[in-house]
């Protein structure tokens, strides 16, 4: 395929709508949008300034197809780094069919999966991360999510790439000019700052890797696994967070058979909440494929909410449920307390001082649960943190570089020689360029850009 031709997609979503933007691309972009747009001034865009916009009609010979605003940004000034065209036309499927139709009977074709943004790439405008970071923003349904996608488009997570690459690449260059003089036995590294560039190295790669754990979950949703005996109140509760009716809710105990799930957001995090099948020993078929579900939700979610009778708190096996779930961020939630009174929740609150206590049903207690949830998901280093990495891909380079550094490490503690290290700092590199697309192969560009949508 070629990257140098022209081409066309709708960049809005497809259907009807109020207006529809079809894009253009390429080196005649502006010129064979010429061909089909006459201007109300009857100005040739071609000759206009890049950045304006265009009052005009599309016309295919004598037919008028619409009336439109054309946008022009001539290269290499536009996002993609060529000519680029920007129809805006009536939401109209039919008319966005037959504009379309037009330009690929005047020297377009259709664009591909993210190809203007990987037009953007090759031409410059933008480096991989930062190309990948435009999709999570395309992506991006809460606060917290759209953060990380704009923190990484702004270029804070590439920079922080480059900058360690460079001083490598810096020490690898001395390295490799001593392999030219290794009969002399010179020394153009000095292994004292080698060995604090490398430590450094290791300090920033390992931050930015424990930060993935955050960013993951963020960019996915943190799923929350509701658990508790039979009738407790997990559907009501589950409602109460929603603030809607999604469970049904009755008195008698076994009415969720399976899981319900649905998410909020809360503080800019989007939580998924899973509604389980009460935990309990039964001979009903069903409900016993429903509580091994749940057994299977809470070893899935990230936390897991326990919610038990203000009443029977007593009489519950706290304790044996958080040592088996160990491995897990737990939160003990006694409902029903408007069930007792005010003396046995004063004492409740004295003798399990971490635990919450609500009422599901009245919904007190609520928000209080929804920002211990907030608290314990971490997300709240979301604003401390300059660069949280949420890109598996991005997670998988920075964890082989790392075993690359170590391995430098070891070799300069034990002394080797100049070319077994150089071998390991160059992988070092190569892995620290993948992320930034210094280091890229057909492969990698076809499976990052297939992901977009068409028209970005």
């Amino acid at each position: 395929m070629s990257y140098s031709d022209n081409i066309i997609a709708l960049a809005s979503p497809s259907g009807t709508g109020a207006i529809a933007v079809i894009r253009i691309s390429g080196p005649e972009a502006i010129a064979i949008t010429d061909t089909t747009f006459k201007s109300i001034g009857n100005k040739k865009l071609i000759n206009q300034r890049s950045h304006t916009i265009h009052l005009g009609h599309i016309v295919d010979g004598d037919t008028i197809l619409d009336k439109v605003l054309v946008s022009i940004f001539k290269e290499p000034n536009s996002y993609t780094g060529e000519n680029v065209a920007e129809i805006s036309c009536h939401g109209s499927p039919y008319i966005q069919e037959k504009i379309i139709q037009l330009f690929l009977r005047n020297g377009c074709r259709m664009a591909t999966a993210g190809e203007f943004t990987l037009r953007a790439f090759l031409n410059g405008k933008m480096d991989l991360s930062q190309a990948e970071a435009v999709a999570d923003l395309i992506a991006s349904d809460s606060e917290g999510a759209h953060k990380i996608a704009m923190q990484q488009m702004r270029g804070g997570f590439s920079l922080e790439i480059k900058k360690l690459r460079d001083e490598l690449l810096n020490f690898a260059s001395l390295i490799e000019l001593e392999l030219d003089f290794s009969q002399e036995d010179v020394e153009f590294a000095d292994r004292k700052q080698f060995e604090q560039l490398l430590a450094k190295i290791t300090t920033v790669l390992k931050n930015l890797l424990d930060s993935f754990a955050l960013g993951n979950v963020i960019k996915n949703g943190i799923p929350v696994a509701i658990i508790g005996e039979p009738n407790v109140g997990k559907s009501t509760l589950l409602n109460a967070l929603l603030n809607e009716e999604r469970a049904i809710v009755s008195d008698i105990p076994g009415t969720t058979r399976d899981t319900v799930e649905d998410h909020i957001s809360i503080g800019g995090i989007n939580f998924r909440f899973i509604d389980t099948a009460g935990l309990r020993d039964t001979v009903d078929k069903v409900e016993r494929i429903g509580i091994e579900r749940s057994y299977e939700k809470m070893e899935q979610a990230s936390l897991i909410m326990y919610l038990l009778e203000a009443s029977e708190a007593n009489n519950t096996d706290i304790e044996a449920f958080i040592d088996k779930y160990r491995h897990k961020q737990i939160v003990i939630v006694a409902n029903k307390i408007d069930e007792i009174s005010a003396e046995e929740l004063a004492e409740l609150t004295d003798t399990n001082p971490d635990w919450l206590f609500i009422s599901a049903k009245s919904r007190v207690g609520v928000n209080q649960l929804k920002n211990k949830l907030l608290q314990l998901s971490n997300a709240g280093n979301l604003g401390k943190n300059d660069t949280i990495v949420s890109n598996n891909r991005h997670y998988d380079a920075l964890l082989k570089a790392l075993e690359e550094i170590q391995k430098v490490k070891e070799g300069l503690s034990e002394g080797l020689s100049s070319d077994l290290m150089a071998v390991d700092i160059r992988q070092a590199l190569y892995h620290l360029g993948e992320i930034t697309g210094s280091v890229t192969t057909d492969d990698l560009l076809g499976n990052i850009f297939s992901n977009f949508c068409i028209g970005k």
